[in-house]
């Protein structure tokens, strides 16, 4: 299959999922993020117009995440001004040298090729979808922008039919509602982030389609998918799950498409895969990018085909099982380096959701660790059932690369280590090393001398924050920009300046 044929592919899938939604922001996580990665952009802008108050709605997307960077809205005027007044789609190679926007000042805005169409629906402007840069440093085409305008007639409808749809009819859960609803599958937390994700959540819960859960390593996927399941139209059915990093290479085919009798030594008898063991219901596929390159070949013909063929045997059987696969590393970015398959990854990413990392939903700290402190300490029959505040701000502190796996094990060693008794654990029965770092981390604190300049405290604490992105990230440099949402090129600069180096 051409890469042009799974484009049109993925612009019907998209049709699809639009479909069931009756979430508004939802509608425009889903456009500007497929069209981000349809396309290999890294930042996509939507400016809806209520055409009988001109009220304006904008969104920005930034490499998979949503957020409000001011310094974007400017652009977003300017082009969106541009497009409703020409009513054509915009392409330029160069946005600050293009003559058409010679008197805008743009700044320092990291911005080079851009395209845009008008979002209209039976003639009346809705608003405008906007790209900025590829991934790859290129410019964008003609052709990309062709796709461009056929995804935006797909799109507009949806985003005029889903206003008057929530104003009639359901509208989406209120976030008390939405927070004890998915707290009882245990996901807690209460930060935007967070609150972002269940609504994410919420949305593919109404759409039968395959999601694609992307996040590090630890940040609860696994619980993602089986609220997705609990909360689907199939949760009376199975729900399966498999570590495609943790099964070798030569049992994973048989694993996933099962074998029959004599298909290989020690096959003493037929044997279902859970593909089929999940029948009409969810397989969770875990780490997704460990498939190895023949068996993500005959994956893809088990999705395009709706049906599998066990090992050994000449007779395939139809199938009917709605997959949820997670992925730590970014799937499009493994495409890029050839390390994973084009066509794969566009069968697979019909819904993408990004999970956030501790780092990125830290108010939510104390709230995981008492809920991780109740269950624990009834597991271990022990009495506990708080923090001391030092504690706590410790927790809240501290980097943790393993996100919240990683926070509920240092919950569990405390609950532990604490005398039956204890109803208040506190950093005496700390270990020692776990006793010096906190030491470390709370003198980091404290030592903002009152005596130095405002620049030199901004220095610090510039330097602190991007310390903590760094070990959030492993110290991979690329993700921790990311995450700070600049350039890597200006976090080598900052990292140089600082004097911040891996310790």
């Amino acid at each position: 299959m051409t890469a042009d044929h799974q484009k049109w592919e993925w612009l019907i899938d998209l049709a699809g999922v639009l479909s069931q939604q009756n979430d508004f922001q939802e509608i425009l996580r889903v456009v500007a993020q497929q069209a981000m990665s349809l396309l290999h952009a890294e930042t996509a802008l939507i400016l809806m117009v209520n055409p009988r108050t001109r009220n304006t709605v904008k969104t920005v997307m930034r490499e998979g995440q949503s957020g409000d960077d001011r310094r974007f809205k400017t652009v977003q005027n300017q082009i969106s001004g541009w497009l409703m007044q020409n009513q054509q789609p915009l392409l330029s190679v160069d946005l600050k040298q293009d003559q058409r926007f010679s008197r805008i000042a743009f700044g320092d805005l990291p911005i080079k090729s851009v395209m845009g169409v008008p979002l209209r629906v039976e003639g009346a402007l809705l608003g405008t979808l906007i790209l900025l840069n590829k991934t790859a440093g290129e410019s964008f085409s003609k052709e990309e922008l062709t796709y461009l305008e056929k995804l935006a007639l797909i799109a507009a409808p949806y985003l005029r039919n889903v206003q008057k749809i929530a104003e009639y009819f359901s509208t989406p859960l209120p976030e008390a509602a939405l927070l004890t609803k998915y707290e009882q599958v245990g996901l807690i937390g209460k930060s935007p982030k967070f609150i972002e994700l269940l609504q994410a959540i919420e949305a593919a819960t109404r759409c039968d389609v395959r999601v694609l859960l992307e996040g590090q390593t630890g940040t609860g996927k696994e619980v993602v998918a089986r609220a997705i399941h609990q909360y689907s139209p199939r949760n009376n059915h199975p729900f399966f799950a498999i570590d495609c990093g943790a099964i070798p290479a030569n049992l994973i085919e048989s694993e996933l498409f099962g074998h029959v009798k004599g298909a290989f030594t020690g096959a003493t008898q037929d044997r279902k895969g859970l593909l089929e063991e999940a029948e009409r219901g969810t397989l969770f596929m875990d780490e997704i990018a460990n498939l190895p390159f023949d068996i993500q070949a005959k994956f893809l013909r088990v999705l395009a085909q709706g049906e599998v063929r066990p090992l050994g045997s000449n007779k395939s059987r139809p199938i009917d099982v709605r997959l949820i696969s997670a992925s730590s590393q970014p799937l499009q970015k493994l495409v890029e380096k050839q390390q994973f398959r084009e066509d794969l990854f566009y069968r697979l990413h019909v819904y993408p959701i990004s999970v956030p990392s501790l780092h990125e939903r830290q108010s939510d700290i104390p709230l995981l660790a008492h809920h991780f402190l109740k269950r624990l300490a009834r597991q271990q029959q022990k009495q506990a059932e708080s923090f001391h505040e030092n504690l706590l701000d410790y927790m809240k502190r501290r980097s943790w690369e393993g996100n919240i796996r990683q926070l509920e094990n240092f919950v569990e060693r405390l609950v532990t280590l604490a005398p039956a008794e204890m109803k208040r654990l506190d950093e005496t029965i700390l270990p020692s090393e776990i006793k010096k770092e906190m030491k470390r981390s709370k003198n980091l604190v404290e030592e903002a001398d009152p005596h130095k300049s405002l620049p030199e405290r901004v220095a610090e604490y510039e330097a602190r924050i991007i310390r903590q992105a760094l070990e959030a990230n492993g110290w991979s440099q690329s993700q921790a920009a990311r995450q700070l949402r600049i350039p890597v090129q200006t976090l080598h600069y900052k990292m140089k300046k600082l004097g911040i180096e891996k310790v």
